[in-house]
């Protein structure tokens, strides 16, 4: 893979060019583990101009993580802050996987690229009709890459929308 010449870099060309694949938000947010938690963060979300597209939970003892995708994260961003909710956000590949571009192809296509996955799950929506995987990796740009390269399609948050039939915010 072509590097950028310096010395010990081995970051590809087309990451310096400003080339990345598409990106979505995931918003990790940090709950006491107590009944009705877990409703009253889905409720922030009801009756807004967005949509949950996935969600993970992670749970503990005293905690929970709730790991949250939308189609509209500047706005899940500000929803958040006024409830003072705890919360990071990291940016994740949200990849499609059909008949001809499977589950093990992927695992593959990093695999020989040296990447790990972090974890993975399923979303709740299927912007182009298959079936749609968020992924967390070590290196997101690279990954993209890589599985755009592979055929793979790499989902936008801009496809989210499209894909919950949602018009854009009037401003």
């Amino acid at each position: 893979m072509p590097s950028s010449g310096t010395p010990g870099s081995t970051t590809p060309f087309e990451t310096e060019r400003a080339y990345g694949p598409p990106m979505c938000t995931q918003f990790s947010v940090f709950l006491d583990n107590r009944i009705g938690k877990m409703y009253e963060l889905v409720e922030t979300f009801d009756g807004q101009p967005l949509r949950l597209v996935a969600m993970s939970v992670i749970d503990a003892s005293d905690h929970a993580v709730v790991r949250l995708v939308t189609n509209r994260s500047e706005h899940a961003r500000q929803l958040l802050e006024d409830q003072q909710l705890p919360f990071t956000e990291s940016e994740i590949l949200v990849v499609e996987l059909t008949d001809d571009q499977r589950l093990t192809m992927l695992c593959l296509a990093l695999l020989g690229a040296e990447l790990n996955i972090d974890y993975a799950y399923p979303l709740m929506v299927r912007p182009h009709g298959a079936a749609t995987l968020a992924i967390h990796c070590d290196d997101p740009v690279l990954a993209g890459q890589i599985l755009s390269r592979k055929g793979f399609r790499v989902v936008s948050e801009e496809a989210l929308r499209e894909a919950t039939g949602d018009e854009p915010p009037l401003i």
